[in-house]
């Protein structure tokens, strides 16, 4: 059994964990805790994911290209290799990413293999978005999401107080 790899990593909207073992990242999740135990020195098999989010974050990055090693079914797998394919600023529906995957009627076992991706913003789960636009399902928070993509588009204003 491979042993996994753990780092903290602050971004703008949480603190990121880091998991990942000699396959690969498995996960990136936020949260909201502010870890005390944040990495200063990250362990080498996770300086990449994290320059990579950091530079995402200071919008010198626009597509990840990282060693991924995701723990999923392969239905999830497949799911989520088409969240990948989302361009940078860009929504889809899930109806939408159905139809990218090969079945539109399987959209509400998309809608919930979206839900259990392991590897937040680094597999865009957040550029999904419901047939009416609105901002539908995110575990990262549905402000996280609405953040997200007004940061993608360039519209992420400052606050003035």
């Amino acid at each position: 059994m491979e042993s996994n790899i753990t780092a903290y990593c602050k971004t703008p909207i949480g603190t990121a964990k880091f998991i990942a073992n000699a396959f690969g990242l498995q996960s990136v999740s936020i949260s909201d805790k502010d870890y005390t135990n944040v990495s200063h020195q990250i362990p080498e098999a996770l300086k990449e994911p994290v320059a990579q989010l950091r530079a995402y974050f200071e919008n010198d990055l626009k597509q990840f290209n990282l060693k991924l090693n995701p723990v999923g079914t392969d239905f999830q797998k497949k799911v989520w290799q088409v969240l990948q394919e989302i361009p940078y600023g860009k929504t889809i529906t899930y109806l939408e990413q159905s139809k990218r995957y090969g079945d539109a009627m399987a959209i509400r076992a998309i809608a919930h293999a979206n839900a259990v991706n392991p590897l937040w913003v680094i597999v865009p789960c957040h550029r999904v978005i419901g047939s009416d636009g609105s901002l539908t399902g995110y575990a990262g928070g549905l402000w996280r999401k609405k953040w997200l993509l007004d940061f993608e588009s360039g519209c992420q204003q400052t606050s003035l107080f």
